[in-house]
């Protein structure tokens, strides 16, 4: 397989678990997902972040989560998410600091 091909299908690959997770499976809870998976929503949307600024497009956290959501966070925030109980929280403690950390929040 050529390179471009190879591209062509990770970006499909993308737009699908993209579509899946907004569209398809918007009761799936980013605390659950990244308690489950060591990834969400805005992790995605991160890494959507930094491969811009890698390149030298000037991208903020907003600005991804707003590509990725396609709309405003807080929007997709009072639509789609509820409130996490207290042993989700405390998981997900665990489950930032092992695959997120600090320095990336």
């Amino acid at each position: 397989m050529d390179d471009q091909t190879e591209i062509e299908l990770q970006a499909a690959a993308f737009r699908a678990l993209r579509e899946h997770l907004m569209v398809k499976r918007t009761d799936v809870q980013n605390i659950d997902m990244m308690n489950l998976t060591g990834f969400c929503r805005n992790c995605l949307s991160r890494w959507y972040q930094e491969a811009a600024n890698a390149r030298g497009i000037e991208m903020t956290k907003d600005e991804a989560r707003e590509a990725f959501y396609g709309m405003p966070y807080d929007d997709w925030k009072a639509q789609f998410q509820t409130e996490a109980s207290a042993t989700q929280q405390e998981a997900f403690k665990t489950a930032y600091a092992e695959n997120v950390g600090p320095d990336k929040g």
